[in-house]
């Protein structure tokens, strides 16, 4: 077993909701072994209040969230990221920056909550929907062997996580 602290980047284009929503969750469930950081090809430059009020009803810190371009991550002096995963399809689709130190990285899509209009309780069920469907693929992440399976059988274990329920693609994209 390694003492290592892994850094994970969760990547969406606005980077308001899912990305904010898996940052939070997995630096809670990591205990630690895990960074966790999210960042937007374009970013809203605030994050979503459906977002933060879903972080405090399921017990997730909040304070510190925001919406930040993913040029942050790729500037001289930024975190080495060890994983990279998109949350939405448009930001899998998109050319990124090169990243340093060549991370692993997968396509995990979950549907945007942030566009679902009507009621106050039709947008706090999707934020719910996407929350609940982002925390078992973390949770699945955090549960695999990290220090021991080697580099194609973690892509292939990664790319099974982003089919999980709720997925917004047949098939795994990468970033």
């Amino acid at each position: 077993m390694t003492d290592k602290t892994y850094n994970v980047l969760f990547l969406c284009t606005g980077n308001s909701a899912r990305s904010i929503l898996a940052e939070s969750i997995l630096n809670k469930e990591g205990g630690g072994r895990f960074k966790a950081y999210s960042a937007g090809s374009q970013p809203k430059g605030e994050v979503n209040p459906y977002a933060l009020k879903e972080l405090e009803t399921l017990g997730y810190p909040s304070t510190g969230s925001s919406s930040k371009s993913w040029d942050v991550f790729a500037a001289s002096g930024a975190p080495e990221m060890d994983f990279i995963f998109t949350v939405c399809d448009s930001a899998a689709g998109e050319a990124c920056p090169v990243w340093i130190g060549h991370p692993v990285t997968a396509h995990w899509g979950v549907e945007d909550p942030a566009v679902v209009s009507g009621l106050d309780i039709d947008k706090q069920r999707a934020f719910a929907q996407a929350a609940c469907f982002l925390k078992n693929r973390i949770l699945a992440f955090v549960n695999l062997p990290l220090a021991s399976i080697d580099r194609l059988a973690l892509e292939t274990k990664l790319r099974q996580i982003g089919a999980m329920e709720g997925s917004t693609s047949s098939q795994g994209k990468s970033a």
